[in-house]
């Protein structure tokens, strides 16, 4: 017969086996790079960060000057939640609609591009994760780039 004190080490011992097979298939499950950038918190972090940053770039700032500045962190994170394989879902209009009659250009969008990486470096996130997410987003210039 197990002894209650050998019997609460076998479950605890089991317990952490299986805490660990998790975390280890999440890391390398649909949310790697969900992980990768913090998760939500992490996500939201360089995303206000990056904000602040385009608020200040003269290359693209005055797009940005009547824009609800909350409002726009709100949804990039949850646009980089989503598109990482984040447990969130992007609630925001589609780029087409947002981006419509703004006449943005490559420039902008680079530029706009090198802000992200300005922040994402910022708060220590690694290159082959900045380059994933990146890879994520570059579809987006097609309906993005109108000029």
């Amino acid at each position: 017969m197990i002894s209650i004190s050998r019997f609460s080490k076998a479950v605890c011992g089991l317990f952490l086996l299986v805490s660990l097979s998790a975390q280890a298939q999440t890391a390398t499950g649909n949310d790697a790079l969900y992980q990768s950038l913090g998760a939500k918190q992490g996500i939201n972090t360089f995303v206000n960060s990056f904000v602040a940053i385009v608020l200040e770039d003269p290359r693209i700032n005055k797009a940005f000057k009547e824009t609800d500045t909350e409002r726009l962190a709100q949804m990039l994170t949850e646009q980089f939640c989503d598109l990482s394989g984040g447990p969130c879902k992007y609630s925001g209009r589609s780029m087409d609609d947002v981006h419509q009659d703004m006449q943005i250009t490559n420039a902008h969008f680079n530029a706009l591009a090198e802000d992200l990486q300005v922040a994402m470096e910022k708060h220590n996130i690694p290159s082959s994760v900045q380059n994933r997410l990146i890879a994520k987003l570059a579809p987006m210039q097609r309906p993005i780039v109108t000029k």
